[in-house]
């Protein structure tokens, strides 16, 4: 591919029907969230809003990591379509306060709920162990199995490790955006070696602080239960959403006149990294059961059991849009570099680990037999895309599409498979 054709001052125009319809969504999201606290379904709509939020936070963080990879690995194929994960990593602040207010809110709005007969106040979120006089001896509510983890599930130190993680990500989402600007303008290797350096800093922290943020996020709804799996479960989940994201805004750029540069191997590339990471949260999705079931845990199955017997419609979605799917239109490579195929399976997985969330977090927040969906998810969900699509939009509109500077642009452009 020739690049004397290629505007390096191309940028996005965030105005038009995409931006309406952005907002418009996110005034649907509102006025579903206003319904489900008037309605009297205010502990539904806390959970909704955890899953949205968490979901939204994910994808900005795994935005990020996908820099900081390319970065590390020296990836050349990448440098031509950095600038979507770069805007999704720049909005990974707004994402963290957010996320943060619906966790403190839930934590510290109580309602009052009957449980074995008595009167019981509880917070909307995290009951399991937030609520008063579980990790107290001689209360009524005295729970032994949440006493010893209170030295980690406490609401200061819960709060503190949130802010904590979030901020950090932050930090380091606003440092690769700030380099890579800053490379835009001097040019040279200075802002790519440091780009680089902590990249190479940023993924330890990432690889040792995710599974504790998933640990206390979701895992925790249900405080009783434990897996080793489930940080990299939601990994996997969350990368391989993020993915699917980056593939679709590209792939909707193209179609709208924009990064004409992107060929079909790039798509290929993001193609097989959809195909192999949905195979590896398959994996890790059956190995969470396989490791409670050849350890002889049979009270660890609750977990399984709740999903399976109350959300069996969900629980068999799951593995059909998350595995199924990717599996049979992915694995033949010419499906990978056309993008009408592509954009349907990345759209499917997006749904998909909405459905997957769904599951990790409805049972644990949400009474048993209230595993209904309305307006009050459907809203929710609108909400949030397009708070994404507004906040990521605007963010990419700010710079040029391309990376001009990135030394190793030359093999992005004329990347071929």
């Amino acid at each position: 591919m020739g690049t004397h054709n290629i505007n390096f001052s191309e940028q996005f125009e965030f105005t038009g029907k995409v931006k309406t319809l952005s907002i418009v969504g996110i005034v649907f999201g509102i006025a579903a969230v206003a319904y489900g606290f008037l309605s009297g379904h205010q502990e539904r709509t806390f959970a909704n809003l955890l899953l949205m939020g968490y979901y939204f936070a994910c994808v900005c963080m795994s935005g990020m990591f996908f820099l900081a990879v390319q970065f590390v690995a020296q990836a050349g194929w990448s440098a031509s379509i950095l600038r979507v994960p770069q805007a999704m990593a720049k909005t990974l602040p707004i994402a963290a306060v957010i996320l943060v207010a619906i966790i403190s809110a839930g934590l510290f709005f109580e309602h009052s709920i009957i449980e074995h007969g008595q009167n019981v106040t509880v917070p909307y979120l995290y009951k399991h162990w937030a609520t008063h006089g579980l990790a107290e001896e001689g209360s009524e509510h005295y729970d032994a199995i949440i006493a010893g983890k209170s030295v980690f599930l406490n609401k200061p130190f819960f709060l503190a490790r949130q802010i904590l993680f979030l901020g950090v990500y932050s930090i380091f989402a606003i440092m690769f955006t700030k380099f890579s600007y800053n490379e835009d303008l001097a040019g040279g290797l200075n802002s790519y070696r440091k780009s680089f350096k902590n990249a190479c800093i940023f993924l330890v922290i990432y690889g040792f602080t995710t599974p504790i943020f998933a640990f206390d996020t979701i895992m925790s709804l249900e405080a009783h239960w434990f897996s080793t799996m489930f940080g990299w479960y939601n990994f996997a989940a969350m990368w391989v959403s993020a993915l699917a994201t980056i593939a679709i805004i590209i792939i909707l750029l193209r179609r709208a006149g924009y990064m004409q540069w992107v060929n079909n191997s790039h798509l290929h590339n993001l193609g097989q990294f959809i195909f192999g990471f949905s195979i590896f949260w398959t994996y890790v999705w059956f190995a969470q059961f396989l490791l409670i079931y050849y350890a002889n845990m049979p009270e660890e199955t609750v977990y399984f059991y709740k999903r399976f017997e109350y959300y069996k419609f969900w629980f068999f979605l799951n593995l059909a849009m998350n595995f199924l799917a990717p599996v049979l239109f992915l694995m033949d490579r010419d499906n990978k570099r056309k993008d009408v195929k592509l954009l349907f399976v990345a759209i499917v997985v997006l749904l998909g680990h909405w459905v997957d969330y769904y599951q990790m977090i409805m049972p644990g927040a949400v009474e048993e037999g209230t595993n209904g969906f309305s307006f009050i998810e459907i809203g929710t969900a609108v909400g949030f895309v397009g708070l994404f699509t507004f906040t990521v939009l605007t963010a990419l509109s700010k710079k040029p599409l391309i990376a001009k500077n990135h030394p190793l642009l030359q093999e992005s452009l004329h990347h071929q498979l």
